[in-house]
């Protein structure tokens, strides 16, 4: 019998980041699954990581975009950004209503 390594996903996986929300008041915040979701993204898997955070990629995205401005300053660059944030703001909110309208907020 061949014992398979852990890879270093599984250890991602086991040792993700306690949420302070969850911790003290008994169940998930609207952060909740966005560690699960880097990990499903970096395992080339995007629609586990759509559906543990659908704001992931647009995220990401977000971050990338944002750095780029910062190095190149595109003329609308400031504007973008605060608009996509809040594109990505109401991404967050609405999957949150989702997961309380549905009973998915886990205690």
């Amino acid at each position: 019998m061949i014992l398979q390594q852990p890879s270093f996903f599984d250890w991602l996986g086991r040792n993700l980041l306690a949420c302070p929300f969850k911790t003290y008041f008994g169940f998930d915040c609207p952060g909740c699954g966005l560690q699960r979701s880097i990990i499903s993204l970096m395992k080339g898997d995007l629609i586990v990581s759509f559906k543990y955070y659908p704001a992931t990629i647009p995220l990401i995205l977000l971050i990338i975009f944002t750095g780029l401005h910062l190095k190149f300053d595109f003329k609308f660059g400031a504007s973008a950004i605060k608009f996509a944030f809040l594109g990505i703001a109401v991404i967050v909110l609405i999957s949150y209503i989702y997961k309380i309208y549905n009973h998915q907020l886990t205690a």
